[in-house]
């Protein structure tokens, strides 16, 4: 490459960042999400207004690869356990919702013109809403772990699992002879299953002891690579059948999903998922046709007005005949009315297979970006809708969730007594290590341990810390600093954070941080193998007592000071040494 390409092609990509930096921080400020932004800014950039950037055709193809991570992650939180605990919501309400909206959709289309192969293209795309603005707003709001919230997440999550069985429809009904294929459909489905089995397969006795040679090896960046290893080769190894290429992705992250590496996995995938999917929104930003959209603005803001009456209506309906209190049956409708992002990877694979024109591509996309831009509205003005009146069932047990009440950072003999103190209250547990032998033994006894750096923002928040309500650091040594406990407070505010303290050192150096209570980690037991030795040698329990409060109060007075004076030699008078060193004593012989 000439180094005018390579300037040219940097000059790109200062300009691709720098627009979707302004922008995004724009929209994130307005709270209209990052979605938008990156769309604006893709407009911006585009041909049709600037056209400082050009070949999003290329870019697009590049940037595809961030919906496959995102399914990838997708199939990560398929916990099996929690599926199963919400089969109920996913395969009922989820299923009814995405076939019962897109043919409603598809309906109102076909009243307006739309043939009925075309209506259905555009229809079941419609159906889907944005998984990537509604999550962190429900996120924000605390909704989260309320019964509303899991619904909602319920709908979202079948929508995501949804893309694959609609891609295959629309694959089904193409027009496009260049898309067609000698291979008997009984044949594809046969290698659709083999790659399935194959896929997992190779995550049980291939990808699992892979990384956890690596965590043995403590190399972080191998995780990285080996992460971005899997989910492209499921994809390729997918595409080389001819099969879907999010399928793999897909079939990756469930293979996973029950492993100990999930959230190190979605820690480091996220970032890679961030970004190209941001490039992926810059893309379809530059490749909508505003003279299209210019010369139907009416078609555009009617069909996005369309589209939220009839997916509220719908959504509404639904909640209600599933025994939701109206109120909330109308948020949710509301919540989840606008189209979604899958919506662009749709009808992207409808051009292609000659379902529908180009232009119709870009009008669509106008209709969901327009509709995508009410959600925060809609969310502020059904406020009250979501939380009053203030229900009588507010004394419910509130939902399971699949993160936890409680994070426990170290799950060796420290952390192992503080978890199985917290389950025995039945306080649900996330449990988070780096030891993987340890890891591996834990599990022979039943217990689930994440392997991950819980010290990392990112991997605690994969763990659910956001709506964690203690996070517990038990690990070994002295592992913690100050600005570190600063970061985790700042990044999770709702969560108490306490700390196992390796000595008094650590004490010192921890005080004045967010921490909610440092605990050294030998003190107690200590106490309690002095106390049974003064009982064997006949001490009186007035006289442990007595012993017990003298050491607790001058090692708490010697504490103060080194805190005060930051010398942890200060105040070593307070030390209890024997009599005939120059110390005080603490027992005299009418104590026994």
């Amino acid at each position: 490459m000439s180094h005018a390409g390579a300037l040219s092609t940097l000059g790109e990509g200062v300009l691709l960042l720098g627009f979707a930096l302004t922008f995004v921080l724009v929209f994130r400020r307005l709270g209209l999400g990052a979605t938008l932004g990156y769309l604006l800014a893709g407009i911006m950039v585009g041909p049709h207004v600037l056209g400082l950037v050009g070949d999003a055709h290329a870019k697009l193809g590049i940037a595809e690869l961030g919906i496959t991570l995102l399914l990838f992650i997708v199939g990560l939180e398929l916990n099996p356990s929690r599926l199963w605990r919400m089969k109920q919501e996913i395969l009922g309400i989820g299923l009814v919702q995405v076939v019962a909206c897109g043919l409603a959709v598809a309906g109102a289309l076909v009243v307006a013109g739309f043939s009925p192969t075309a209506a259905i293209a555009l229809g079941l795309p419609l159906a889907l809403s944005s998984t990537a603005q509604v999550l962190p707003m429900l996120r924000s709001s605390g909704q989260m772990r309320t019964p509303f919230g899991e619904r909602a997440f319920a709908i979202l999550l079948f929508q995501d699992l949804s893309i694959i069985p609609l891609i295959t429809i629309i694959a089904a009904m193409s027009r496009n002879p260049a898309q067609g294929t000698e291979t008997p459909g009984w044949q594809l489905a046969l290698y659709s299953l083999l790659a399935v089995a194959g896929l997992i397969a190779a995550g049980r006795f291939a990808i699992r002891p892979l990384f956890r040679l690596i965590g043995n090896l403590g190399e972080r960046e191998m995780f990285v690579v080996a992460a971005l290893f899997t989910v492209v080769g499921a994809a390729a190894l997918m595409e080389a059948l001819g099969l879907s290429t999010a399928l793999g992705a897909f079939v990756a992250g469930v293979m996973l999903a029950d492993s100990p590496y999930r959230h190190e996995l979605e820690a480091d995938v996220e970032p890679f998922r961030s970004i190209l999917l941001g490039l992926f929104f810059l893309a379809v930003g530059m490749l909508l046709d505003l003279s299209a959209i210019a010369a139907r603005p009416l078609f555009v803001v009617g069909m996005a007005i369309v589209l939220i009456a009839v997916k509220a209506a719908v959504i509404f309906a639904i909640a209600m005949a599933a025994r939701m209190p109206w109120r909330r049956a109308l948020a949710l409708g509301l919540l989840l009315s606008q189209g979604g992002e899958f919506g662009f990877v749709l009808f992207t694979q409808a051009q292609g297979a000659l379902l529908i024109a180009p232009e119709t591509v870009s009008l669509f996309g106008a209709v969901v970006t327009l509709s995508m831009a009410t959600t925060p509205f809609l969310m502020a003005a059904t406020r009250r809708l979501r939380t009053a009146p203030l229900e009588a069932d507010a004394a419910r047990k509130g939902p399971e969730a699949d993160g936890a009440n409680a994070i426990v950072v170290g799950y060796g003999r420290f952390g192992q007594t503080v978890a199985q103190m917290l389950i025995a209250s039945d306080i649900p547990v996330t449990l988070i290590d780096t030891d993987v032998e340890m890891i591996d033994v834990a599990e022979s006894f039943g217990a689930k341990v994440y392997f991950g750096d819980g010290t990392r923002i990112d991997l605690l928040r994969q763990a659910g810390a956001d709506e964690a309500e203690l996070i517990l650091f038990c690990m070994d040594g002295d592992q913690l600093s100050p600005d570190l406990v600063e970061s985790v407070h700042e990044a999770f505010p709702d969560a108490a954070i306490y700390i196992r303290a390796f000595d008094r050192r650590a004490v010192i150096s921890l005080q004045g941080t967010p921490a909610r209570y440092i605990v050294r980690e030998v003190m107690e037991s200590a106490i309690k193998m002095a106390r049974l030795a003064l009982e064997a040698v006949s001490v009186s329990g007035e006289a442990i007592e007595r012993a017990e409060a003298m050491y607790r109060n001058r090692d708490r007075e010697r504490l103060h000071k080194q805190i005060e004076t930051g010398d942890v030699r200060s105040a070593r008078d307070r030390i209890l040494v024997q009599p005939g060193n120059g110390g005080p004593s603490g027992l005299s012989a009418e104590g026994r």
